[in-house]
């Protein structure tokens, strides 16, 4: 097997890597929701050596992560644990924060209302939750290229398909979350942070 490699994920380390410095300069453990090929887990934790880094996907994707992980040899990473999410179990928490890119237009929406609520079980009081991708605002596309890329999502799932940002932060506030920082990325992304609140 070849070890896999996304363009999109070479592309975006170095702009969502400039957030993670700063949210996650004072915490310990994360857990990244859909570690895809691996290539997240083994920049980031390499660059942020403080941080534990535990990987979590479906099953096909493991191999990959694996020999992401096994070639960079970093101390800092664990997994990847098997989830798919709503046929796995999420993993024992807490956690200090959870870290999740490109996956919420992929995901069918229960899936996506399964992860938010699966919050207070995954965070410490005071965790924080990192969601990358495009989002859709006001219930419109920030750009053309969102619309096009949100219509070649539905061709291959109609449950597919770039989210309401508001409906995301319903879902949010309904798990006991506050929406602390919203950074705009490039090609039109956003990496948004919530903060578990201290008592629920």
């Amino acid at each position: 097997m070849t070890k896999p490699f996304a363009p999109s994920a070479e592309r975006n380390t170095a702009p969502i890597l400039a957030v993670l410095r700063d949210a996650l300069a004072e915490l310990h453990s994360v857990l990244e929701v859909g570690s895809g090929t691996g290539q997240h887990a083994v920049a980031f934790a390499r660059a942020l050596p403080h941080l534990h880094w535990t990987t979590a996907d479906q099953r096909a994707h493991h191999p990959g992560i694996r020999m992401w992980l096994d070639d960079a040899a970093l101390p800092n990473t664990a997994g990847p644990l098997p989830l798919e999410i709503g046929v796995d179990a999420f993993p024992a928490g807490p956690f200090d924060a959870v870290y999740t890119a490109n996956t919420l237009h992929y995901m069918p929406w229960p899936a996506v209302e399964a992860l938010m609520a699966a919050m207070r079980g995954l965070l410490r009081p005071a965790g924080l939750l990192v969601v990358y991708g495009p989002f859709r605002e006001g219930g419109q596309f920030v750009s053309p290229n969102d619309e096009d890329f949100d219509a070649s999502l539905r061709v291959g799932a109609a449950y597919r398909g770039l989210r309401d940002v508001e409906a995301v932060e319903a879902l949010a506030a309904a798990a006991g979350l506050q929406r602390v920082a919203t950074h705009k990325m490039p090609a039109d992304n956003r990496c948004l942070i919530w903060r578990r609140k201290e008592t629920l």
